[in-house]
């Protein structure tokens, strides 16, 4: 098996291929990434470009960084639910519930703060302009403040300030920004969707108090669900770790969404270096 390897990183590095990773935005759902960015890294496979969108910019940026999957998810899995739940109660009563200073705080401590550019693989965050509804990539500049304009939720997070305009989510104009990742330049994109099934029917519920942040929430699910197929459409491979059931607990107990990253990516793993290999 590692004579497979190695044969097939030198056949890639002959094509020259330049392979991007696409990582889709969907919160807790995003911890898949990691178990997907294991399986892929043990077959050989190394990414040229990596993008992300909202929980993807993070679990991405973290990679490019450190340069470890293991350290990612060692991040992961050490963050216990008195943590998460002191960096949410960061009140706010200007357009989000959240200020998000905390969340950065986090970020600057546990990944550091280079400057975008300098990281290998290269690595892009995409936010979204809320006058224009355009996506907006970082390329350069500091790492923390891309991935925080990129995973500010509408609502919850408090939107950040970027010239004269303000950035939210990244989510809500490319949630998996496929397209921009053949605009720099990819020729083999591997994309992960994390809204790639819809949850399963809550009709009963609908009647109980709970109802109405049932179906606000699946609205949103919905949206999120069309617009990650559409950017999907030109990606060599989409891997669709089965994450729809994922709850915001799962930010301190990731182990389980990570495994179904992993079994997702193995999944495709032997379609994906038969493609490689085209």
């Amino acid at each position: 098996m590692e004579k497979k390897k190695i044969d097939f990183l030198k056949f890639i590095r002959k094509k020259d291929k330049k392979i991007a990773l696409v990582l889709g935005g969907g919160g807790p759902k995003g911890l898949a990434h990691i178990g997907v960015i294991k399986v892929l890294l043990g077959a050989g496979i190394r990414f040229d470009l990596i993008i992300g969108t909202s929980i993807g910019a993070l679990i991405g940026g973290a990679y490019s960084v450190s340069g470890s999957i293991d350290k990612v998810e060692e991040i992961a899995t050490s963050t216990d639910a008195k943590t998460v739940l002191s960096m949410l109660f960061d009140p706010s009563i200007r357009m989000g519930l959240i200020k998000g200073e905390k969340i950065r705080k986090f970020i600057l401590e546990k990944i550091g703060n280079p400057e975008i550019e300098t990281l290998n693989p290269k690595f892009l965050a995409v936010a979204t302009d809320l006058n224009s509804g355009n996506p907006v990539v970082f390329s350069e500049g500091n790492l923390v403040d891309a991935v925080r304009a990129s995973i500010s939720i509408p609502f919850v997070f408090q939107p950040v300030k970027f010239g004269n305009t303000l950035l939210a989510d990244g989510g809500l104009s490319q949630n998996v920004p496929v397209d921009i990742a053949r605009k720099k330049g990819a020729d083999f994109v591997i994309a992960v969707n994390l809204s790639s099934k819809l949850s399963e029917s809550f009709y009963g519920l609908s009647r109980t108090p709970a109802g109405l942040y049932r179906i606000a929430n699946e609205s949103i699910n919905i949206l999120s669900y069309n617009l990650s197929k559409l950017n999907c459409k030109d990606a060599d491979v989409v891997i669709t770790p089965k994450v729809y059931d994922v709850g915001w607990d799962s930010f301190w107990k990731p182990a389980g969404v990570i495994r179904r990253g992993e079994k997702a990516a193995q999944e495709l793993l032997d379609e994906i270096l038969e493609k490689l290999k085209s």
